[in-house]
């Protein structure tokens, strides 16, 4: 039977009663997780709800990057570079969705961002720990972050590990070497709790797969995914510098940073180097 009157009849299949059964609410705990936002401004901002969700479905989300980029690194130490390349894809799907959702604060106006923005305090995202997590596993490493989070054990913990563990770029590296091919012993013994920077000891091997890509085809791909993974995340660090740009213009930030300047350097940040100095290479 149809629609009558605009007005959809519920089957009669489905399940209304829940007094003992899981429902969508309590799988998802919404009652927690409706229950989050907590605006500090008094009197209460209606823009601070925007703020506050902005920033928890970023956190949400990069719970999954982590998640996905983690199993990512745990395939390749399996020498499974399939699997890995589908975790690496969620995650860029993923970022999609965090960079578009820039254009959802960026809604927020210099003049309704200044009403509530004193009742922040030193509160930044320069603080969230996951988002360093996930730049720690990507080989953005910096031990100095560590101290930011010295007033949360468990965040604090986290990052320890992960600037002592290797990178997914290290993972691929070891995996390639179990897998047969050259890999410069430099790439494979080298300080793991070092941001990872660009070695030329790489580039041969790395040319060698692009100008004979039907012979290694899924190595050739993981590059490609790896230098879709970087252009997402620079994406991402871009417009998140030009939606502060817009909304507090060159003012420091609630975390003590500089602001605009201090984002404008992270674009100079990299996870994959040899993957974009190939690119001159090629061809030559």
């Amino acid at each position: 039977m149809g629609v009558q009157a605009n007005t959809r009849a519920i089957e009669k299949e489905i399940v209304t009663d829940f007094s003992e059964r899981m429902s969508y609410g309590s799988y998802l705990d919404l009652d927690t997780l409706l229950s989050a936002q907590k605006p500090v401004s008094r009197p209460e901002h209606h823009d601070e709800l925007l703020f506050i969700i902005q920033h928890q479905t970023t956190e949400l989300w990069l719970k999954l990057v982590l998640h996905e980029t983690l199993a990512a690194r745990d395939a390749f130490d399996a020498d499974d570079i399939g699997r890995a390349l589908k975790c690496v894809a969620r995650v860029k799907h993923i970022q999609k969705t965090l960079t578009e959702q820039w254009s959802v604060l960026a809604t927020l106006t210099p003049t309704e961002y200044s009403e509530f923005r004193q009742f922040l305090g030193n509160s930044s995202g320069f603080q969230s720990y996951q988002y360093r997590a996930v730049e720690f596993v990507l080989g953005n490493k910096n031990a100095g972050m560590l101290k930011v989070f010295e007033a949360d054990p468990a965040a604090h913990e986290l990052l320890d590990r992960l600037l002592r563990e290797p990178s997914l770029y290290d993972a691929f590296w070891q995996c390639l070497s179990r897998l047969g091919y050259d890999v410069p012993a430099s790439a494979l013994h080298r300080d793991v709790t070092a941001a990872y920077s660009l070695n030329d000891d790489l580039m041969p091997l790395i040319k060698f797969v692009y100008e004979n890509s039907e012979e290694h085809w899924a190595v050739y791909e993981a590059f490609e995914e790896f230098v879709d993974l970087e252009e997402n995340f620079q994406l991402w660090r871009f417009r998140h510098m030009r939606t502060v740009l817009r909304t507090i213009g060159m003012k420091s930030g609630t975390g003590g940073s500089s602001g605009v300047g201090f984002l404008q350097k992270a674009l100079e940040l990299t996870f994959f180097p040899e993957l974009l100095a190939v690119r001159t290479e090629i061809g030559r």
